[in-house]
């Protein structure tokens, strides 16, 4: 008797009261990722969202899609032990991946500055937290700015 795998769908629960429905997976796959060296040199040419972090920077602009982008920089300069910079990556996206509901519509570059690398996990963790949240909240008085620019300029 042959045996028949059948994937299913992965479950999503949406609470009905949060935000509107934007269903956005959590996975970090190929489309997730700033992949040639056009698109970050996209981001670091004009970037629309600066946050600067403790030993980090993050650059972001908008890419006009529904599903934000990220990219690492993490050069032997800054974090010297090839253990360390995986250990980052990891975390960095991990982190992206999880925050990535608020980050829609961003491509992001995570530029990484000396002694990064002594900083644990936890600590890491909670400050990629804020991060995320500071850019997300960067978003919208942008979009104000350029509708209350248009507004003004068309009355006049």
């Amino acid at each position: 008797m042959p045996f028949c795998r059948v994937a299913a769908p992965k479950a999503v629960s949406v609470w009905q009261f949060d935000k509107p429905v934007r269903v956005v997976s959590q996975d970090f796959s190929r489309e997730k990722r700033l992949l040639t060296p056009r698109h970050f040199k996209a981001v670091f040419d004009s970037p629309t969202g600066k946050v600067p972090g403790k030993n980090l920077l993050l650059l972001a602009r908008n890419n006009d899609l529904d599903h934000p982008r990220l990219g690492l920089v993490i050069g032997k300069k800054s974090v010297k032990l090839s253990v360390e910079r995986n250990r980052l990556k990891r975390l960095m996206r991990e982190s992206f991946r999880q925050h990535q509901d608020d980050l829609v519509g961003w491509d992001i570059v995570i530029v990484a500055r000396k002694g990064l690398g002594e900083v644990e996990n936890p600590e890491l963790i909670q400050h990629f937290g804020k991060l995320w949240k500071r850019l997300a909240r960067s978003r919208p008085a942008s979009a104000v700015k350029t509708e209350t620019v248009g507004v003004d300029s068309s009355d006049a």
